[in-house]
């Protein structure tokens, strides 16, 4: 308790540093307004993954340095390997390894007969060691090529998702500053911008983090949720229904995290809506359900749509958010022996079809 009174008065601080005027609480906004603030949010975003791109550029540019190192240590390992293993093939084709049958042959006695051979074992036994040795240096030398190829490739993607992500904050700034040129009251639209802005960076983004990694907790308990709601599992030839109505899962949600209780699931046709409000944040979130196999059977959540506040949040939010958050399940975690062939979403129903995999 003591915790929430603590997170609520930091919250009202922020609000305090960071007021909503009474126009930028107004709503609805014009057409125009609606649009130049959701691109200035999605300059914000779209800053803010380019910055996460150039981090993970030099990240890259550091493993890339680490790799060239290890590649050339290993290039000199291998080196002295060729070099033992050489000996020996070449060893053993010049009749080096004849010689000493022939002097196996000529033993006097039968015991120096199989001390020779036991010698000849050791022999053997060593220049499989030395090739063998050989052979592991070269295939983790192929390993670090692998890598060191696949860190460029990853780089030269990143170069140019970073190109393109500037090209777009370049054409949205351009827009947004013809808008606010353009407006008839220009400065109350770049007061707008400036509040709603200051508002995300410093309380709406923790705060829609803070929403969906709730809600991923709570996923991440719903093997529980058969448990509850037995009825939901139904018996069919060659498998199960697992069928999940809307209110159950919400029922369900809101006993997982206090978080939760004002924010509910709505299952409408090939649809999930997820959406609530509290304390001057308001969170929607459309999505849809796929079967997927790697890297392990589930079912995982899409995120198609975003909404903080009623502005919609640029493709790279939804991207970051669906990959930082689970809201997914497994459905072996619910039944051992099944897995997860096909999902649909209907009005208020949400069903998995699940084949015996034994």
């Amino acid at each position: 308790m003591r915790k929430r009174r603590l997170s609520l008065f930091l919250l009202l601080f922020l609000f305090a540093t960071y007021p909503f005027s009474a126009t930028l609480q107004a709503a609805p906004f014009s057409p125009q307004e609606q649009q130049v603030l959701e691109q200035s949010l999605s300059i914000k975003e779209i800053d803010r993954e380019i910055n996460r791109i150039e981090i993970q550029q030099n990240q890259m540019q550091i493993d890339l340095a680490k790799l060239e190192e290890r590649l050339e240590a290993k290039n000199q390992q291998i080196h002295t390997s060729r070099e033992r293993a050489g000996a020996r093939l070449r060893a053993y084709y010049m009749g080096e390894q004849q010689n000493f049958l022939g002097a196996l042959l000529s033993a006097g006695s039968l015991k120096d007969f199989f001390a020779m051979i036991d010698y000849y074992a050791i022999i053997l036994e060593r220049d499989r060691i030395v090739l063998q040795d050989y052979k592991n240096e070269y295939a983790s030398l192929s390993t670090i090529k692998q890598q060191l190829d696949n860190r460029l490739l990853e780089l030269d993607r990143s170069k140019i998702e970073l190109r393109q992500q500037r090209s777009r904050v370049a054409s949205l700034r351009q827009y947004v500053d013809e808008s606010i040129a353009l407006s008839a009251d220009p400065e109350k639209l770049q007061a707008m911008i400036e509040e709603l802005t200051a508002y995300w960076e410093h309380t709406g983004l923790l705060e829609l983090r803070k929403y969906f990694q709730a809600l991923a907790s709570a996923m991440s308990q719903f093997p529980s949720f058969l448990s509850q709601y037995e009825n939901s599992l139904i018996s069919e030839k060659g498998g199960y229904q697992l069928v999940i109505q809307e209110q159950e899962l919400n029922e369900f949600l809101h006993r997982q995290n206090e978080l939760l209780q004002d924010i509910n699931f709505q299952f409408e046709q090939d649809k999930i809506v997820v959406q609530g409000s509290q304390e001057g944040l308001e969170l929607k979130v459309e999505g849809h359900y796929t079967v997927e196999q790697e890297p392990v059977n589930s079912i995982t959540f899409h995120v198609d749509r975003l909404m903080f506040n009623g502005l919609a949040l640029p493709d790279t939010t939804r991207q970051e958010l669906e990959h930082d958050f689970d809201l997914g399940f497994y459905p072996k975690k619910i039944v051992p022996f099944v897995e997860a062939t096909a999902v649909a979403v209907s009005k208020g129903t949400l069903i998995v079809k699940l084949k015996l995999s034994l």
